[in-house]
């Protein structure tokens, strides 16, 4: 089984490999990390680094970029890329509730609840994963995907743990991800992960796309689709909620996780009059971050004032953790497109965009 090479490394000095699509070109960046850009009409193009397989740019047919990446993003590893879309595996997280129940049941061994009880800093698990640090491979020969004859530029990358990795999270795996731009400027990304334990352990996790969102100004945008959904709120002990507004607007800093959350949600930014469209398929929840101001000052890698136009719309599975089988597979996509959005009385119309 062929690891990846450590977080910190160059990368391989052999020879490029060949890539599928002829709309697809793997390029050194400034920052001496290898990306593969996509290619699409006009402007149109997304760029996905080796590094974490991370999307950290969509641009539209005229150029204009779609997500957010921080001015102060560092392209140096082992420090994940601040902005586009990070993917958040493996993260091990349960809420109070299942954790109570767990431990009274008495379902799992010590050295298990050690496990269960990591996410963010603690434990042994990096924050948020570590998929999002670690050097991923062009997969050449990945099992098929349901054929689009529509989608000319994509990538397949796969990622499978290093004896290090292994050491913090000891179960073998496989991740195969797909990027694909479709003829319409549209973004998706579909991955796949494979138990691929030879000892004939399960193992669960929580998942989600980091989506970062370039906005005009996040006192201009609101979040539709998520009205009276239940959510955890990160920022009081994740206790429980239920949404009251009729949209989801932006004052203060927000981190909270919706619950059983729609396969469309709609960011609406008012300044720019456009829509982002946010399909999830195979992941429940949704998560909504924006730092604000005492945290964006906070980080390090994060421009003091960067939090007025950035938004973090997640598709995510973290109420309920996936578990795999070994030789089972579990599949989540994200797709994304942006359109001009479309107003009754400042509304957005949800026929176009949600039900559309």
């Amino acid at each position: 089984m062929a690891a990846p090479a450590p977080a910190g490394a160059a990368g391989s000095p052999s020879p490029p490999p060949q890539l599928p699509s002829p709309f697809a070109e793997l390029v050194r960046s400034p920052s001496s990390l290898e990306k593969v850009v996509l290619r699409g009409s006009r402007n149109c193009c997304v760029e996905v680094y080796l590094y974490g397989g991370q999307v950290t740019s969509w641009k539209n047919d005229n150029g204009e970029e779609l997500l957010f990446l921080s001015t102060k993003a560092i392209f140096k590893p082992p420090k994940a890329i601040r902005g586009g879309i990070p993917i958040c595996f493996p993260q091990v997280w349960y809420p109070l509730s299942v954790m109570a129940s767990l431990m009274f049941r008495k379902c799992l061994a010590l050295t298990e609840m050690h496990l269960v009880m990591q996410f963010g800093t603690h434990g042994n698990l990096e924050q948020h994963g570590f998929a999002r640090n670690r050097f991923w491979t062009i997969d050449n020969d990945p099992p098929p995907l349901p054929a689009n004859p529509a989608i000319k530029a994509y990538v397949d990358l796969i990622l499978r743990p290093s004896e290090e990795d292994l050491k913090i999270w000891p179960h073998s795996f496989e991740f195969r991800l797909r990027v694909a731009l479709g003829p319409s400027g549209d973004l998706s990304l579909t991955s796949r992960i494979r138990n691929t334990n030879t000892d004939g352990r399960p193992f669960s996790y929580t998942f989600a796309y980091h989506t970062y969102f370039s906005v005009s100004d996040i006192s201009e945008v609101r979040v539709e689709g998520l009205e009276t959904m239940d959510y955890l709120d990160n920022l009081k002990a994740k206790e429980r909620f239920t949404e009251q507004g009729d949209a989801i607007v932006f004052e203060s800093e927000v981190d909270k996780v919706y619950l059983a959350a729609p396969s469309k949600i709609a960011i609406i930014d008012h300044e720019k009059k456009k829509t982002f469209v946010v399909t999830k398929e195979g992941l429940p929840d949704a998560v909504v971050w924006n730092p604000w101001d005492k945290k964006a000052k906070a980080m390090q890698d994060f421009g003091d004032g960067e939090y007025k136009n950035m938004l973090c719309v997640e598709p995510a599975a973290v109420e309920k953790p996936i578990t795999l089988k070994p030789g089972e597979e579990w599949k989540g996509r994200l797709a994304l497109s942006a359109v001009p959005s479309s107003y009754c009385s400042g509304q957005l119309d949800p026929l176009k965009v949600l039900q559309g």
